[in-house]
Order: structure tokens, then C-alpha cells, then sequence
């Protein structure tokens, strides 16, 4: 059965459908993360998070099902360390543009951790990381879409300020199975989880190199000011993944750019 509704309703879709629940896993994505989407949506972002998050963890605990929300990297903001650790607690605006999805997600990690000190919920965080791979929307406003979406039509990759942020870049079928991992651990690790891949690339190197693969793609460097709020640094430290998911990404960004273009070419007008 699929069943669309709305994540963040007061009486969600699944109280009709599943009075008694029976769940013995839940999965909680339902966010938007591209920075144009959550930024031209702000209240619904914000509403998501919170709301749609206590929705999820109440169903949960109704029916006493493990929970794998999904956090992410924004909850570091802008770091002032890198790699970024689980222990580090981040350094970010909580009035900016993109306060809706970095305070967002910082208040559904606090929402999981209460439901899980009053009601011993078994809920469970991984803090996602740069992911990319087919089916990416072209327009969602992220540094590899937009880069293989401006190459195939021959226009500039457009770099914001110098290009000297640093991203990580995990193909998507890593994350999947850094997930599953979470979902099937026997034992609440008790403490969020970062995936992601750990090395670090320069958004001026990645583009590059989509120039280079695409042959199509003008490089150019845009001198102008950054986007607020745009982190310089985003590296995930993922020695927890490795120590209790046996977890780490097998995918190199050669190859997973490789099958990703690849798609775009089939999508993009």
C-alpha cells in the first residue's frame, strides 16, 4: 500500500489507514534539502522537521518500532573544524536564510533524543553528508547537479567566490547502505552518525574535473560574494560508521560521476 499525505499534519494520513499499527522499522526522510527548495519554503521546511518529525516518532512508539531519522551535515553550519566529528556542535545562524533546514534538523535531533529519554524509544540519527547520483533532480540547486546540468548545455560552471570550499561527494548507492546499516544494528548505537564520504575536494576541483569528463562545460570563476551562509568546509569524520556499521564508502567520485552524468544525459533538455 502507498499512502500520500502530508508528513506534517496535526493527524497525519497513516491514523485512518493504521489505527493499530504494526511497524517494525520506521524511516524518517521526508524533508526537503535543496537549499532553493527549503529556502523558498521556509515555514513548511521548519513545520516538517518538527511536527513531521514528533508525527514519525510517535507512530514509533506507539507501535514500539525502531526509527531512523535522517539529519544532516547542516547541523554543523559553517564549521570551524574539519573534519566535522559527531562530538562537534556546530556553528550556525539561526536566523539566516538557511536557518529553516540547519535549526530544523537541530531540533528534530533534540525531538529523537527526548522521545528516546521519556518513552525509551529505539530511535536511531545518521547526519548525511553531500550525496549525488542518478535520478538527482537537475535543478535542486546542489554543486554537482548544477554543474553537469550547465556543462551538458554548454553554458559556465558558475563557482561562487574562489571556489576554495571544500565539499565531500558520497555517490548515492554508499549512502543507501550506510543507512540500512543503521536501521538493521542490533544495538542503539546511542549517538548520531555521520555518512558520508570522507575525502575532501574543493568545489573549483570539482568542477574541473565535470569540465574535463563533459568536454562541453566553459570553466569560469566567479568572483563575487559567497551565499550566506554557505559553509566554507564539509568533511565528515566517520570513524563511528567504520567502528560500529563496519560501514564506508566503496564508490571513488570518478566512477559515481561517471554513471551520474550519464543519467543527466538521458533527463536533461
Amino acid at each position: 500500500m502507498f499512502l500520500e499525505g502530508d508528513i506534517s499534519d496535526v493527524t497525519p494520513v497513516w491514523h485512518k489507514h493504521f489505527p493499530v499499527p504494526r511497524f517494525d522499522l520506521v524511516y524518517n526522510f521526508a524533508c526537503p534539502a535543496s537549499p532553493p527548495r527549503y529556502q523558498e519554503m521556509p515555514l513548511v521546511t521548519m513545520k516538517t522537521c518538527v511536527q513531521g518529525t514528533m508525527n514519525v516518532l510517535d507512530l514509533a512508539e506507539r507501535c514500539g518500532a525502531v526509527a531512523v531519522h535522517a539529519s544532516t551535515s547542516e547541523v554543523y553550519g559553517d564549521p570551524d573544524c574539519s573534519p566535522q566529528p559527531e562530538t562537534y556542535r556546530g556553528l550556525v545562524n539561526s536566523y539566516g536564510p538557511r536557518a529553516c533546514y540547519d535549526e530544523g534538523k537541530r531540533a528534530a535531533e533534540a525531538l529523537c533524543f527526548d522521545y528516546r529519554n521519556m518513552y525509551h524509544l529505539d530511535v536511531r540519527l545518521v547526519r548525511i553528508f553531500n550525496t549525488y547520483g542518478p535520478n538527482m533532480d537537475p535543478f535542486d540547486g546542489r554543486v554537482v547537479s548544477n554543474f553537469i546540468r550547465q556543462a551538458l548545455k554548454g553554458e559556465p560552471l558558475t563557482v561562487y567566490g574562489h571556489g576554495q570550499q571544500s565539499r565531500s561527494f558520497c555517490y548515492v548507492d554508499d549512502l543507501i547502505a550506510g543507512i540500512v546499516a543503521m536501521g538493521e544494528l542490533l544495538h542503539n548505537p546511542g549517538q548520531p552518525i555521520n555518512l558520508g564520504n570522507p575525502h575532501e575536494f574543493k568545489v573549483i576541483e570539482l568542477a574541473e574535473i565535470v569540465a574535463k569528463k563533459m568536454k562541453g562545460g566553459r570553466l569560469v570563476q566567479h568572483h563575487g560574494a559567497m551565499p550566506v551562509d554557505d559553509p566554507r568546509q564539509r568533511c565528515p569524520d566517520i570513524t563511528r560508521a567504520r567502528d560500529l556499521l563496519r560501514w564506508e564508502p566503496k564508490v571513488q567520485l570518478d566512477e559515481g560521476l561517471n554513471k551520474t552524468i550519464e543519467y543527466f544525459k538521458r533527463v536533461v533538455e
